[in-house]
């Protein structure tokens, strides 16, 4: 009985490896196949800048503020801006707490509400004077300091205990999420690569970006939507984490390829993806052992200061790092937050001592940031609303479709696995840093931003509703033995 247990267990094994391996071939091979149509696209004369109306009419329209704005004091109005962005993203964020939704959702919409979407139209003379174009690139370094930040809080979040004795099942269900809406989204982007984008933007690129952005799963907001709703220490709950804790990891991963090939050339680009594998290597086979031993050294109840200084002395050397490599700050920080044990008392620490400030303060700076760069009018016509509908729609087929192809074939029901695929759909801040990495880099245009925003915004709110609709009692607690 035990021989027949184990072969049905080895064959198991192997028929999940094979369909796993199946399952990335065929990715690939479809990206390589809409790669060789896009790169085929032959474009107008004069198609060297973004389409006509995709600019953002806060930078024509200010640009001309910018010299009289120069010699204003920014100090100021920074400080008015993240004064103006805390108070109504608290504000909202207490409002969508109400009906159910996760406070960033207010927090992102606070940042779009002051921006030129909203203030700019019905007051543009007050938006200018909040948001002078002068104070855009203060502000934007402000910004990537929050962002730093927060990634590095994110990775001292993740808790690979979550994956044991359900490894492969996560695995299988958290690179099906990516998998398949990485596949929509280089597909969709053949239809939208000589719409929004410039003969400059090589469509390898274009598609890389744009099925990475829909790949994405928010590891932080789907925890606090499960801690919301009592499911954090539910079977469907820890199966939700331990899969968007993968999937943050790899789409971290994609994400620091993607902005590797960008940046690179020709056969540079293999020497990005080596560094960058080679910086992986390093953080998890030589620094994290390091702090496993630091830890399991020190008896301390907190740590000294001396080793919090040296902590984060290490976080900025490994943003600089990753971003002397080519790819992102934040992929260094997200790293170095993973590799410190997540229960340890210096993660506790760190985090405690950096969450409260990070989020309420630096944060906002990101939010309007993004509120400034969102220009809702670009979405002007029935044309760009159905563009948007589409590309919220390939979305969340793909998140959903692919979660809960991978949660069948590991053997969940139907009903488990459509939770599952709903909570993988939520992709909140997460989606929000990525889609600024891409407007960064020149690779979607200001429309194509504000649409990508729009289906993060959509895509995340529609979590609780859906959840609530479908498994209004999965809140189960785990058996005692499970939760240890």
């Amino acid at each position: 009985m035990d021989l027949d247990r184990e072969e049905r267990h080895s064959a198991g094994t192997a028929s999940a490896a094979i369909a796993y391996a199946a399952m990335i071939a065929g990715a690939v091979a479809l990206f390589l196949l809409f790669r060789h149509y896009g790169e085929a696209v032959v474009w107008p004369p004069g198609s060297t800048s973004f389409p006509t109306g995709s600019q953002s009419s806060y930078a024509s329209a200010g640009a001309r503020g910018v010299a009289a704005s120069a010699s204003s004091d920014l100090v100021w109005h920074l400080l008015l801006v993240l004064t103006a962005v805390v108070i109504v993203g608290q504000c909202l964020g207490r409002l969508f707490r109400l009906i159910g939704q996760p406070p960033v959702i207010g927090e992102t919409v606070a940042g779009i509400l002051i921006g030129p979407s909203l203030l700019g139209r019905v007051a543009p003379h007050a938006f200018l004077y909040i948001l002078p174009p002068a104070v855009a690139p203060v502000l934007g370094v402000v910004a990537q300091l929050g962002v730093i930040l927060y990634m590095f809080i994110v990775g001292l979040e993740l808790n690979p205990d979550l994956l044991r004795g359900q490894l492969r099942t996560t695995v299988a269900t958290a690179h099906a999420s990516i998998a398949l809406p990485f596949v929509l989204g280089s597909g969709l982007a053949l239809y939208l690569y000589p719409r929004f984008s410039t003969s400059e933007v090589p469509f390898t690129h274009f598609a890389l970006f744009l099925g990475v952005a829909m790949s994405i799963t928010a590891f932080p907001v789907l925890a606090r939507i499960l801690a919301d709703r009592g499911m954090t220490k539910t079977s469907l709950g820890v199966l939700a984490l331990s899969c968007a804790a993968i999937d943050d990891v790899t789409a971290w991963c994609l994400l620091a390829f993607v902005v590797g090939v960008v940046h690179a050339a020709g056969g540079s680009a293999i020497a990005v993806v080596i560094l960058t594998a080679s910086f992986i290597a390093v953080m998890f086979l030589a620094v994290r052992p390091a702090f496993e031993w630091w830890v399991r050294a020190s008896d301390r109840v907190e740590p000294t200061r001396g080793a919090v200084t040296l902590t984060l002395t290490l976080l900025l050397i490994s943003a600089l790092t990753t971003e002397a490599i080519g790819v992102h700050a934040i992929f260094g920080a997200f790293l170095l937050g993973a590799a410190i044990p997540h229960d340890s008392a210096l993660a506790r620490s760190l985090t405690r001592s950096l969450e409260t400030p990070v989020t309420i303060l630096l944060l906002p700076a990101f939010f309007a940031y993004t509120g400034m760069r969102t220009q809702i009018g670009l979405v002007s016509g029935l044309y760009e609303w159905s563009i948007c509908a589409l590309i919220v729609l390939a979305a969340t087929v793909g998140k959903f479709g692919g979660a809960v192809a991978g949660a069948r074939a590991s053997g969940l029901s139907w009903r488990r696995a459509a939770s599952l695929g709903i909570l993988m759909n939520t992709r909140g801040l997460m989606e929000l840093i990525v889609l600024n990495v891409g407007l960064d880099l020149g690779v979607i245009s200001p429309t194509l931003f504000t649409m990508l925003v729009l289906m993060a915004l959509a895509t995340t709110m529609a979590t609780t509703p859906l959840l609530q609709w479908l498994s209004p009692r999965e809140a189960r607690p785990l058996p005692v033995a499970a939760q240890s």
